[in-house]
């Protein structure tokens, strides 16, 4: 059992961390576009316009691999995890349905339009499907993450005698009160992600010294909406989320934060240190005390608990994991707010597209949004570990008992070697687009 569970965990696991590569550029990028054919609109500058149309095809390129790669994880909801479809498909597949119905169809409908349809449009109907792309994207990872919510804070359900999940209160699907902190500090990430893009794909146009104008326009950009969205996603979003934790899956918190003993007085927040789970203890830790208890509760003295107040049976399956993810994930936010900051200096001081370090530095950095990402998504499903919907339904009880673990593994390897070819695929795509660069006009 523990064998097949791996597996199908594993199965998950990899398929989503490879598709999530996409939609996080395409949700934050959709922003930047419409930010862009505004401009157009307001200055008659056909550059702006021209960003636009080369972002979008960045975009359409990241939306098809999406889609292909979104796909193989909906079946896996009937063929790994059939018990856990069963007993919550009443509730989470309305949210999910909605996704597909809704906005997959607006996003797709009208990023056909914008790519093809500019002429027959005219200008102000163009940027009206480019508002609709990006309401589509922002409306789908809502949804998504509505169901995500639900799954780590059940709210207005109803068990019924078959052990069936059903809604009692629709409205509660999205009222729920980790749906708004989760969703916002995902799409500031997003952000994030599409920021460091633009900005290093203009850094490289700097530094190799083509599409200059496009350059200076994409590392502006980039930066100023990265310097935004990396202390956004901090605060206030980050600090809603985290507070959202402590409060509804304490033992996740004690996990991600590394507090394995509870401390009178006031809890220190660690910056450095290696979980020994043998000895229940972190070693070689660097702590700044009471920090932790005035992020969270607003005073110096709030009691944190630590894992040790609570049955091991409700712990974190995997604690080492989640502390690692969580502090991948706030290490780099940190280092986010620091470049962002100074590359913003250097723009004020109308040297930045001459400052060669911050140029290497913004493209140095385009695959670390990502990794940030990736481990603020194994911080949350890590967290909610041992259970796939919060203290209500275990993993161990979602899985497909008729599929063997030989199976799944089978599968996975097949997974992994088509990925393969399909990431190698899109990164040959991406880089005879970003070669290419944007449309060579007579700027204004």
């Amino acid at each position: 059992m523990e064998e097949m569970i791996f597996y199908d965990r594993m199965q998950f696991a990899f398929t989503i961390t490879f598709h999530y590569i996409f939609p996080q550029l395409t949700m934050g990028l959709s922003l930047m576009i419409v930010y862009f054919k505004w401009k157009f609109l307001r200055t008659k500058v056909a550059k702006y316009n021209e960003a636009a149309k080369f972002w979008m095809k960045i975009f359409a390129l990241n939306f098809a691999m999406g889609v292909v790669t979104g796909i193989p994880m909906e079946f896996q909801f009937g063929t790994n995890w059939a018990k856990f479809s069963e007993l919550t498909g009443g509730i989470i597949g309305q949210t999910l349905a909605m996704e597909g119905m809704f906005s997959f169809f607006l996003e797709s409908s009208f990023l056909g339009l914008f790519l093809f349809g500019e002429k027959l449009l005219g200008q102000r109907l163009h940027f009206l499907t480019g508002f609709l792309v990006f309401l589509g994207s922002w409306a789908s990872g809502f949804l998504i993450i509505a169901t995500h919510s639900w799954m780590q804070h059940p709210v207005g359900y109803e068990i019924l005698e078959n052990g069936r999940y059903v809604l009692t209160n629709f409205s509660a699907l999205f009222s729920n009160p980790w749906l708004m902190p989760a969703f916002l500090h995902n799409q500031m990430g997003s952000v994030i992600t599409s920021s460091f893009v633009v900005a290093g794909i203009g850094a490289f146009y700097l530094l190799s010294n083509k599409h200059s104008e496009f350059g200076k326009l994409f590392v502006k950009t980039g930066v100023i909406f990265g310097l935004v969205s990396s202390i956004l996603v901090a605060f206030p979003t980050g600090d809603w989320t985290a507070k959202n934790v402590a409060k509804y899956q304490p033992a996740a918190f004690a996990g991600m934060e590394g507090i394995f003993e509870t401390e009178e007085g006031g809890a220190e927040i660690i910056l450095i240190g290696q979980p020994d789970m043998e000895n229940k203890r972190l070693d070689n830790k660097i702590a700044v005390p009471n920090v932790l208890s005035f992020l969270t509760y607003q005073n110096w003295d709030t009691q944190v608990k630590g894992l040790n107040e609570f049955d091991e049976s409700v712990h974190p399956t995997n604690v080492p994991g989640l502390y690692y993810a969580y502090h991948i994930m706030v290490g780099l936010g940190t280092i986010f707010i620091g470049l962002m900051v100074l590359a913003t200096i250097q723009l004020f001081r109308k040297k930045l597209y001459t400052t060669k370090w911050i140029l290497w530095s913004l493209l140095f950095m385009i695959p670390f949004p990502y990794i940030a990402n990736t481990t603020g998504w194994y911080t949350a499903e890590l967290g909610r570990q041992p259970w796939l919907v919060y203290d209500l339904l275990r993993t161990v009880d979602g899985i497909s008992p008729t599929v063997s673990s030989g199976n799944t593994l089978f599968t996975l390897l097949g997974f992994i070697g088509l990925y393969f070819l399909l990431g190698l695929l899109f990164l040959l795509l991406a880089g005879k687009i970003i070669n290419k660069g944007p449309e060579q006009i007579k700027l204004n």
